[in-house]
């Protein structure tokens, strides 16, 4: 990324999109419009879920984090086969050639056991692991994928509205979507961190939608179309929310995934922790160039692939060497 540059991400203001206005809902989608060609990435406002649900969440993200190791060691994600649960500080490398300086709890959508999807142990769906000390704290989390799916479909609703299309485009692609939630928390950065090592390395998110909610520590970075470094700091009762990859592809490169990473440098004493919602579509969805992004000047960049097919991809990219023992369990 380039030097930070001055401009700050913009505000979306949801709350006229609720409503049966549809002037509410095209200003936004213009906007939105705009906002994808360049930094794909936005703050979101307006968007009806109240600063007291969030607090919660966020209470018991941290009660989670506070466990023993050992506690948390016994989800591993390695033992569910939908890669559900604890991940560790360094199982991941975002960046490729590093790892990250964060742990992670992730929760996927809740399928019954039955559903092929969990018999196959596609990631993504399923397998869920819940810490046993932790009342209500299945609930919340369940509570808060139900919540977080309902906006992301929302706005997916008004993207499909930017590109000149009926509202419900999308929805064909998410009949069973890949909706994973994921708690994060950030370690103060070590002194003794690697050359460029960071909370979470430079990279793009894989899949449609993120829908992040962060604390007061602040650390996110994100890069604009023209290669600028933005600041993201927290904006309260917010959600920032970027484009992943399959985005990017749905409209051959007009709407923009963007990198981002994360370095917390609040301080020696003082963690940084997150709430991410990643909304993909269905796995045995085929994404490809929408037509009204494809033209004679503007061919096709991106080959057809199933959302499983990308996402294996990158999960293999992300976890090295690490993703066949992962894939094995």
């Amino acid at each position: 990324m380039k030097q930070p540059a001055t401009r700050a991400l913009p505000v979306v203001d949801l709350a006229d999109t609720f409503g049966p206005d549809e002037r509410g809902r095209d200003a936004v989608a213009a906007q939105l419009g705009l906002i994808c060609r360049d930094t794909g990435f936005f703050y979101a406002t307006g968007h009806g879920v109240s600063p007291v649900r969030l607090a919660q969440q966020f209470a018991r993200a941290r009660e989670f984090f506070a466990l023993p190791l050992a506690q948390r060691m016994a989800l591993h994600m390695k033992n569910s086969r939908t890669k559900a649960g604890y991940e560790p500080v360094g199982g991941q490398m975002l960046d490729g050639s590093m790892p990250d300086l964060k742990e992670s709890y992730y929760v996927n959508i809740d399928l019954p056991d039955t559903h092929p999807y969990v018999r196959a142990g596609l990631r993504g769906y399923g397998g869920n692991q819940w810490p046993q000390s932790l009342p209500g704290f299945r609930l919340q989390m369940l509570g808060w994928h139900q919540r977080m799916s309902a906006l992301a479909a929302h706005i997916m609703r008004l993207l499909a509205r930017s590109l000149g299309m009926e509202d419900q485009y999308f929805e064909r692609f998410y009949r069973y979507p890949d909706a994973v939630l994921r708690l994060l928390r950030y370690p103060p950065q070590p002194a003794d961190a690697l050359p460029g090592q960071l909370g979470a390395g430079v990279h793009t998110d894989w899949g449609g939608l993120t829908l992040l909610a962060q604390d007061e520590a602040g650390g996110l970075q994100v890069q604009d179309a023209a290669g600028n470094r933005l600041e993201a700091p927290p904006v309260a009762d917010s959600f920032v929310v970027n484009l992943g990859d399959l985005l990017a592809r749905w409209t051959n490169g007009l709407y923009h995934s963007n990198p981002h990473c994360v370095r917390n440098s609040t301080g020696r004493a003082q963690d940084r922790y997150s709430v991410v919602f990643f909304y993909s579509p269905d796995y045995a969805a085929r994404v490809e160039a929408l037509p009204g992004c494809v033209s004679a000047t503007r061919p096709a960049l991106f080959a057809p692939c199933t959302v499983g097919e990308h996402m294996s991809e990158k999960f293999r990219q992300s976890y090295g060497d690490r993703a066949g023992a992962l894939e094995g369990v």
